[in-house]
């Protein structure tokens, strides 16, 4: 076993998309790797997806927004294999284009839950796991958006979350300074996933038109992530942005 695959890295959101190529990629490179998501079974599809490994897997079932419910995990976690190395907070939802008066209030609320509350939570979790392990340490990588920065047309809750997420960002890079935490985000541009499968057929763009998008294969987005794990603790990208090189995110409006 090499030292990375002594290592333990959790994944939030790990059962489709991005979360599950992030997971994978971090298994097959040796990190010692929990699937979490809210359909247990879908996690351990994805374990199987990913074949055999020298590193280990764990699929558990946790919703992010419940601070009982992210507890329990990291508790579970730590029974498993000892310490957090890594938490890549990826888990996320959105809602559909639609402009704020016509935005549900209990929308509003599952969005924040998910993206931001989660977020805090599994964050929280980590850094207290962190502050405390020996050796102590670890890294903290957020799933931001290009909307952290340029926002959709129609997309409040979604755009205010990840706005927000840069602001827990710096802070959390700030904080963890004194225990060798880490904290960087990586903010994504439509990445192919089942998710962002509209945006090949088409999407409302600034200048209220409809147009078909330019999209990537989401593996560049875990190798990306891989990436900036790999670092020693001494060295962290604070913000990198991978997106597909034609899509319009440099031209919004």
């Amino acid at each position: 076993m090499t030292a990375i695959a002594e290592k333990t890295a959790i994944v939030t959101g790990a059962g489709t998309g991005i979360g599950k190529s992030v997971a994978t990629a971090l298994l097959k490179a040796g990190w010692n790797t929990v699937f979490c998501g809210r359909r247990k079974t879908l996690l351990e599809d994805a374990i199987a997806e990913a074949g055999k490994t020298q590193a280990k897997a764990l699929a558990v079932a946790c919703d992010i927004s419940k601070a009982e419910e992210v507890d329990d995990m990291f508790e579970t976690v730590l029974e498993a294999f000892g310490r957090v190395d890594l938490l890549f907070n990826n888990a996320g939802m959105g809602y559909k284009s639609t402009l704020i008066d016509e935005i549900p209030v209990e929308v509003w609320n599952d969005v924040v839950g998910v993206n931001l509350t989660g977020s805090f939570l599994c964050a929280r979790a980590a850094f207290g796991a962190m502050r405390r392990q020996k050796p102590m340490g670890g890294r903290i990588i957020n799933n931001g958006s290009v909307s952290a920065y340029a926002p959709r047309p129609g997309s409040a809750p979604y755009t205010a979350t990840k706005h927000a997420i840069t602001g827990l960002t710096k802070t959390l890079a700030l904080d963890g300074r004194p225990f060798d935490i880490a904290c960087g985000q990586i903010d994504i541009g439509n990445a192919l996933t089942e998710m962002a499968q509209p945006m090949t057929v088409g999407v409302p763009q600034a200048n209220g038109s409809i147009a078909a998008e330019a999209v990537m294969d989401v593996q560049r987005v875990a190798d990306a992530v891989l990436h900036m794990a790999s670092l020693p603790l001494d060295a962290n990208v604070l913000f990198m942005t991978v997106m597909a090189t034609k899509m319009p995110f440099v031209g919004r409006g």
